[in-house]
């Protein structure tokens, strides 16, 4: 349990391994996840290092197996996921994986070859087939007897220097070219040929109803036939350019019809044949993928497994013999005796005779901050390390935060309806986890969700429990225990009045509290509701605030203590704990008091009319104001002895800032003025430590920093003190953020039950039950929507900051590192290299 509440506490260690075993070792600690190794080549560059031929083996072997995924992807083939995670496979298995891989790479490549191949000679045939058929309704116009068109076409493609000369005009002989063109580029392809041969060319065109495929890309193209008739070899050689130009493909197309119609028939037997070729070539890049995807998960798992290793070896070092490696690495130290017996299993898997050796080193450095997670803290100490990571054996705010962050956000979320709908998601979430584990995602919203789903679950639950306290579900009240309250309202004293309020000095009230929570006889009282809400939800943010920042102080306490800096202790725990106790906690007490002593029914002096406000009665404490004189028969304070109380405190409390500011400066300069050595030590010199952390993190204690100047510690001594005096002001109005979202979530409720479904519940006879069926949908996507997502991001988002600025402020600084370790698993869930974790 020691763990939850620190970091583990960790040791450097120094890892003798034999060349042979080396590889077996390093995947059992791979396996177990328990060791962070250090780069012990950081001046070598990475294509020098001693493995580096076997990670470009494997990420070779990446290569093709990516190449399979995205063909297998592309045919829409399941990919077979056991949830297994087999063994980092032997060195020697690496030439049979390779071989595997070369052998699929190979054959899908050459399969793909033959297709796109056979798909190009298929899309020629069947452009050829679509000009034939379109070519020979032109052809027809002409043998059917439109020999007008053909002559006015002839006339208009007469060259000009026919014109010129004035010849004789005989037989002329048209010639074509036929072919086909995407449509898109149809209007500019004829603007062209109108351009380019001053309109000495005649072009007609028909659409392709039906989309070809592209054999490049498996895009589906829309294209149009187009023949042109023109005159002369020169305007034939014109033409052509053109349509290179504008990727046009030609085709041969006979004049005879008899050609044609032979040329056409050919071309529909050779369409039938290709059919078949295709057919069977895309059964065998069927059946080749479908066999990859059954093995293809273990496979990456196999390979990125190997390339981990192979990474993890390069941050070794060689002996003198090159038959040894040697590593550093950082472990924690309750797991030493599970790690050397991962050792001696890579050991016997190897064959070898030699058993590994760990020395633990003695260390000034910083060790990495380990918390040990299961999936239920994991959510919340995520919530932790985004502010910072723990400084190494910092107090770790993960465990009081998995009571403190639910409960005060539902202060501010309080509903029983709307905590029942963030509870049951949360739960099914957690019911459902391992299946939506499972599927992974790239939709970083819904990752943000199952991640914190034990978060969500909690935060309903505890909004259910204040709303409760609050007694209010979707905007209405629950009457569990039946009213207190006897209100003489007959009906029409409701209908009539708009405005209606209770008062407790009337004999309406029995004088006894409703027994959890609050009375729902609130919600007819449409005057002074939201004024006693307001009174209650207020007072409580500043109580709950006040708690939580002396409970943050405390946790300092347990810092000071355990790196034994004793004058941290003295000149910061103990003033700031006086400070915030004879101040802000003195004024919490007032408000007990003020419950207690001041109520509606009592006579003078403590009736209601008398009780004084507790932020005037703080200001004049203050500021050393007398309070003014109350109404005749009412009494200035609250209990005897107050005003002689009130001084005291702030007198004491002002002292204590003095204290804070000057007191660990003064001792250090008093210690090295004493030694007169450089750097100071012993128990000075944890408090130079304090002054740039958490007391230090090696073995030997508060580590070793380096002398600062006394006018620097003086520097950061004073903006710590006007840090902590000031904050303290700001953070306990920052509490008031609990009854500020309350009470607006509250009025949101009742705006929409008010505005929308009451409107629907009005409606009677037979169209109302229609018509409060809409009503209710649209009364429900609203909540949803807007009360519980929206605002309860808003109150997270509320209460993060109270957690990260108004708590931990108090007590931690966050300035640790993670501890890394070479884990499989983590590999293989972010699915990539493991170089950044080996390193």
């Amino acid at each position: 349990m020691g763990s939850l509440f620190r970091s583990e506490e960790m040791a450097l260690c120094q890892l003798f391994l034999q060349s042979e075993a080396a590889y077996a070792c390093v995947s059992e600690l791979g396996e177990l996840g328990l060791v962070q190794f250090r780069d012990l080549n950081p001046d070598v560059n990475a294509f020098q290092r001693k493995f580096v031929n076997e990670v470009r083996r494997c990420d070779e072997m990446e290569r093709k197996l990516r190449y399979l995924e995205k063909e297998i992807k592309k045919d829409g083939i399941p990919m077979l996921d056991t949830g297994e995670s087999p063994e980092a496979p032997q060195p020697r298995e690496m030439i049979d994986l390779e071989a595997t891989f070369e052998k699929l790479e190979n054959e899908l490549r050459e399969v793909n070859q033959n297709a796109e191949a056979l798909k190009r000679n298929f899309l020629e045939l069947t452009e050829l087939k679509h000009i034939l058929r379109k070519t020979q309704v032109f052809f027809d116009e002409q043998e059917g007897g439109l020999n007008h068109t053909t002559e006015s076409m002839t006339r208009a493609l007469i060259t000009d220097e026919v014109r010129a000369t004035g010849a004789s005009m005989g037989p002329v002989q048209l010639g074509f070219v036929a072919g086909v063109i995407s449509r898109e580029k149809l209007p500019a392809f004829e603007r062209m040929l109108w351009r380019a041969c001053r309109g000495n060319v005649f072009l007609r065109q028909a659409m392709i109803e039906s989309p070809l495929e592209d054999p490049t890309n498996g895009d589906q193209v829309y294209k149009s036939v187009f023949i042109i008739f023109f005159q002369g070899d020169q305007l034939k050689t014109r033409v052509k350019k053109i349509c290179e130009g504008f990727r046009a493909t030609l085709y041969p197309c006979p004049e005879a019809p008899a050609d044609r119609r032979e040329m056409a028939m050919g071309v529909m037997t050779r369409i039938e044949d290709l059919n078949t070729v295709l057919g069977q070539t895309q059964d065998h890049r069927h059946r080749v993928l479908v066999a990859a995807a059954k093995n293809l998960k273990n496979w990456f798992v196999k390979v990125r497994k190997i390339k981990a290793i192979y990474h993890t070896l390069n941050l070794f070092n060689l002996d003198v013999t090159q038959k040894c490696l040697i590593a550093e690495c950082w472990v924690p130290l309750l797991d030493i005796e599970t790690i050397q017996l991962a050792l001696r299993r890579g050991t016997e898997r190897s064959g070898s005779s030699v058993p590994p050796i760990l020395n633990r080193m003695q260390t000034f450095e910083n060790p990495p901050t380990y918390n040990r997670t299961n999936k239920f803290t994991k959510a919340f100490q995520a919530l932790i390390d985004a502010y910072g990571v723990a400084s190494y054996r910092e107090m770790n705010p993960a465990p009081y935060t998995i009571i403190t962050f639910p409960f005060l956000f539902a202060v501010m979320f309080g509903d029983i309806g709307h905590g029942a709908i963030m509870a049951l998601f949360g739960l099914w979430m957690i019911r459902k986890e391992k299946g939506l584990a499972a599927q992974k995602t790239d939709n970083e919203i819904w990752n943000i969700f199952f991640g914190g789903r034990y978060i969500i679950f909690l935060m309903g639950v505890f909004s259910m429990y204040t709303g409760l306290i609050y007694n209010d579900i979707f905007s209405k009240s629950l009457n569990i225990f039946g009213s207190h309250w006897h209100v003489s309202y007959n009906k029409s004293t409701v209908w009539n009045n708009k405005m209606l309020q209770l008062s407790p000095a009337t004999s309406d009230y029995e004088g006894t509290p409703y027994p959890f929570g609050m009375d729902p006889i609130w919600q007819v009282a449409t005057s002074n509701k939201i004024v006693f809400q307001n009174a209650y939800k207020m007072k409580i943010s500043i109580i709950f605030g006040v708690l939580h920042m002396i409970f943050g102080v405390v946790m300092s306490w347990h810092n000071h203590t355990y790196f034994r800096n004793r004058l941290s202790l003295i000149y910061e725990f103990i003033p700031q704990l006086v400070f915030l106790l004879l101040l802000f906690f003195y004024m919490v007490l007032l408000m007990f008091i003020k419950w207690n002593r001041y109520a509606a029914t009592n006579k003078m002096p403590y009736s209601e009319s008398c009780a004084p406000s507790i932020l005037i009665t703080f200001i004049d404490m203050v500021l050393f104001n007398t309070p003014k004189t109350p109404a005749q028969g009412c009494e200035v304070y609250m209990f005897w002895g107050q005003h002689f109380i009130q001084v005291v405190f702030v007198l004491v409390a002002l002292g204590c800032i003095p204290v804070m500011l000057l007191g660990k400066p003064i001792k250090i300069m008093q210690a090295r003025k004493l030694a007169n050595v450089q750097p100071i030590t012993g128990a000075d010199a944890e408090v130079g430590g304090m002054s740039n952390g958490v007391g230090g993190g090696g073995h030997g204690g508060a580590g070793h920093h380096d002398e600062e100047e006394m006018s620097e510690i003086f520097i950061h001594q004073g903006i710590h003190t006007i840090e902590y005096v000031l904050g303290s002001v700001s953070h306990t109005a920052s509490y008031l953020r609990l009854w500020a979202l309350s009470l607006a979530h509250a009025q949101l409720a009742e705006v929409l039950w008010t505005m929308v479904l009451s409107i629907g519940l009005n409606k009677e006879g037979w169209y109302g039950g229609v018509f409060v069926t809409v009503v209710f949908a649209f009364w429900a996507i609203l909540t949803v929507g807007i009360l519980v997502l929206m605002e309860g991001l808003s109150a997270f988002l509320h209460t993060l900051r109270l957690h990260w600025v108004e708590f931990q402020s108090k007590f931690y600084l966050g300035q640790g590192y993670a501890f890394q370790p070479f884990s499989f698993d983590s590999i293989i869930e972010n699915g990539g290299s493991a170089s950044g974790d080996a390193e």
